[in-house]
């Protein structure tokens, strides 16, 4: 029933309302004109809201965003995902992962289980979670003690 709503009934409704203010423009006696309404994508219902103001200058998405005063590591693992941990540990639960090459915000590093050789864990910044120094390169800043 749904199905056959979605796929018949809500693009032909949306069809009508698409051309409704079009038919309205050319109903004579029409004594103020109206303003142009943008051509909407059958697959689109028109918007409601008010259009965007328009800006002098264009604001670039690489200004507005900020950068972290954070240290900055890149995931080493050639192949496989990074397992972010709850807490500095094997033993701890997998709560997410990170990708080969992703780049990383730490905030601090720990002691923790051995892994490789190295006891060190990060704590990442953004995430409450901990990954190996062993598969992390700091690429920028110096991370500090937990």
């Amino acid at each position: 029933m749904i199905r056959r709503l979605m796929t018949g009934v809500l693009p032909a409704a949306v069809a009508v309302l698409a051309l409704l203010p079009a038919a309205a423009d050319a109903a004579p006696g029409a004594s103020a004109p109206r303003a142009a309404v943008p051509a909407v994508a059958a697959h689109e219902p028109p918007s409601l809201l008010p259009a965007p103001a328009h800006r002098a200058h264009p604001v670039s998405r690489r200004a507005t965003h900020r950068r972290s005063n954070h240290p900055v590591g890149v995931v080493t693992t050639r192949h496989a995902s990074l397992n972010v941990r709850s807490g500095p540990g094997t033993g701890y639960r997998t709560i997410g992962v990170r990708h080969p090459g992703r780049r990383v915000a730490l905030q601090c590093r720990i002691h923790g289980s051995r892994v490789r050789g190295t006891h060190l864990w990060y704590r990442l910044a953004h995430v409450r979670g901990y990954v190996s120094a062993r598969y992390v390169a700091v690429v920028r800043g110096s991370v500090p003690w937990c």
